[in-house]
């Protein structure tokens, strides 16, 4: 009886090392895809092209005595009291709803949140009174607000 051997067929070993070197290549290749993918990403800057924080809103002429008037785009309110000038938030410190000028002050009309005259809170969920931001005087005499910065409420500009 002749005893057959089967020696390992280096055509069929070949085929399987090419399948797992090419596995490999597509691993390796892609994983650096993905590495320079997100490192551009993180040296992406990040820009959000929102409104300014400061803006002009006229010259002081512009706001007769006793004025509120409220802004909804930039979500401010204007108040003139003679020669005195301010600008109150009219974002709602509950949810962040726009509040409405009312009889009284500021309303909600999301969740009933009232605020007198002065943004202080007098009724509703609302957590904290509103807040004020810096009304300064440009160069140019034009009036403007900074909602970067808040000041003490009853804080006004002289105009």
């Amino acid at each position: 009886m002749a005893v057959v051997s089967k020696s390992p067929d280096k055509e069929q070993d070949m085929p399987r090392r090419r399948v797992f070197s090419w596995l490999a290549g597509i691993g390796l290749g892609g994983s650096a895809a993905l590495a320079a993918v997100s490192d551009w990403l993180f040296f992406k800057p990040r820009v959000t092209y929102g409104p300014s924080a400061r803006f002009a809103i006229g010259k002081p002429d512009d706001f007769p005595s006793g004025t509120r008037i409220s802004r909804d785009v930039e979500r401010v309110c204007i108040v003139r009291e003679g020669n005195r000038l301010a600008a109150i938030s009219t974002t709602c410190t509950h949810l962040g709803c726009i509040v409405g000028i009312s009889d009284t002050g500021f309303s909600c009309p999301c969740h009933g949140s009232r605020y007198d005259q002065d943004g202080t809170v007098t009724g509703g969920p609302a957590p904290k009174p509103l807040p004020w931001f810096k009304v300064s005087l440009a160069p140019n005499g034009e009036l403007e607000i900074d909602k970067n910065i808040t000041v003490d409420p009853g804080t006004y500009l002289s105009v």
